[in-house]
Parts: C-alpha cells; sequence; structure tokens
C-alpha cells in the first residue's frame, strides 16, 4: 500500500512540476486530485493496520485453560465478585468492574496476566466463568488496560489483582526486618 502511496506522490509531484512549467492549470489540478488520493490510501491503510494490531492479540495461539495459572488461586483476603454483577447485559458482555481510583492506578503499573477475547472489550482473570471454553490471549493488565480492554464485572480482575498486589507489598514489608546492631 506505501509503495502505491510513493508512486501516487511522484506522479503528482510530476504533474505539479508540469503545471508549473507549462502554465497549465489543469495540471495542477490533476496534481492536487492525486494527492489527495494518495492521502486517503493513507488514512485507509492506518485504519486497517490499527484494526490488525486489535485483531492480533487473538490471532495468537489460545493458551489452554486446563491448569489453573499460579497467580489465579484464590486468597482468603481477594473481594468475592458481587452477586448482582454475575446477570449479564444485553448482547452478552459482562458489564463493566466499577474500580476505584486508587485500584486503577495500581492495576495499571502491574505486570499480572489476564486474558481477553477476540472482538470483546473486556478484560478477564483466567477463572472467570465469561471466558470459560472461549478461545482467549494472555497479556499483561497493564497492556490491556492501554489497549482500551476494561475490566470485567463478573471476575473483578482489578479489585483481585490490586487486593493481591497490596497482599504481596505487605508481605515483602513486614518480611524484611531491620538487621541487628
Amino acid at each position: 500500500m506505501l509503495i502505491i502511496v510513493l508512486l501516487l506522490v511522484l506522479v503528482a509531484f510530476g504533474l505539479l512540476v508540469a503545471a508549473l512549467t507549462t502554465a497549465n492549470t489543469l495540471f495542477a489540478w490533476i496534481s492536487v486530485a492525486v494527492s489527495v488520493a494518495a492521502a486517503v490510501l493513507l488514512v485507509v491503510d492506518w485504519v486497517q493496520t490499527r484494526r490488525r494490531k486489535q485483531g492480533d492479540a487473538d490471532a495468537g495461539p489460545a493458551a489452554a485453560d486446563d491448569e489453573p495459572d499460579e497467580d489465579d488461586t484464590p486468597d482468603e483476603d481477594e473481594p468475592e465478585p458481587p452477586a448482582q454483577a454475575a446477570v449479564d447485559p444485553p448482547g452478552d458482555e459482562p458489564a463493566e468492574e466499577a474500580t476505584d481510583a486508587a485500584d486503577r492506578l495500581v492495576v495499571s503499573e502491574l505486570t499480572a496476566e489476564v486474558r481477553v477475547l477476540d472482538e470483546r472489550p473486556r478484560y478477564h482473570l483466567a477463572k472467570c466463568a465469561f471466558i470459560s471454553g472461549r478461545p482467549s490471549l494472555s497479556l499483561p493488565v497493564s497492556e490491556a488496560r492501554d489497549l482500551g480492554f476494561t475490566p470485567c464485572a463478573l471476575c473483578t480482575p482489578d479489585a483481585v489483582l490490586a487486593a493481591r498486589h497490596r497482599k504481596e507489598a505487605k508481605g515483602a514489608a513486614e518480611g524484611a526486618t531491620p538487621e541487628a546492631e
């Protein structure tokens, strides 16, 4: 596609030179039209590239969810998903988790793995009932957020990952004892 755009730009430049040397305005208008066509092709290529990048997240091999990830083992301190969130809104898509600002800040810097589905706007924990039996792709939660995915209200990944991170940070702080003098 870019080669075609380059050729159109060269043709437009040649027509512009011809318009300037012959004082023929028709060549100038054709040059403008060819330049606009090149710009349209660039925009089309850009849109297709963005769609491909979003689709590449699902084009990779789907990881099997037969074995539970060690990051997804339930802890006693982790909040349970709210019962009212279990009802799917129209379109069979779970609602978005209502994440508070503190959890959102913590999660945006984590590299914990979450799961995403093709053509779906939510990211999930591997144990989420919504993605069970469906091919999904694993990626870091920070990358999922950067790509525009939002957390699922069924498995509440932001609340679970933020609680897990705080628990690990607390354990690390308690485990680091000052040396005796």
